[in-house]
């Protein structure tokens, strides 16, 4: 009689991390539509999350306590800016953030 032992190996996940964030930005942001969702979305996430912190710290609301998206068009640059009055992040969370896919911080 034999016993069947079964070995298991774990193996690390690679990515050409480069390549798939070229992928996912020609696939799932290729519509304007949704890319601009997101942009909005991400406004609307440091928005609430200064509403968030600032019931523990007031003193982050500063001058401009009502949250504020503004969303304005430069047709001669053909640009589209979104600015938010949120929470904002420091250096290090945003190399954290825009080396990270798919997580939300809220």
């Amino acid at each position: 009689m034999t016993t069947d032992t079964k070995k298991t190996e774990t193996r690390t996940f690679e990515a050409d991390v480069s390549r798939l964030l070229h992928m996912m930005v020609h696939s799932v942001y290729s519509d304007r539509d949704v890319f601009l969702r997101e942009l909005i979305s991400n406004a609307a996430d440091a928005c609430e999350k200064l509403r968030f912190e600032s019931v523990s710290r007031p003193e982050l609301l500063g001058d401009d306590p009502k949250p504020r998206i503004t969303i304005a068009a430069n047709p001669d640059n053909k640009e589209l800016v979104v600015e938010d009055n949120g929470i904002g992040m420091s250096r290090d969370g945003m190399a954290e953030a825009l080396g990270t896919i798919a997580r939300s911080g809220t």
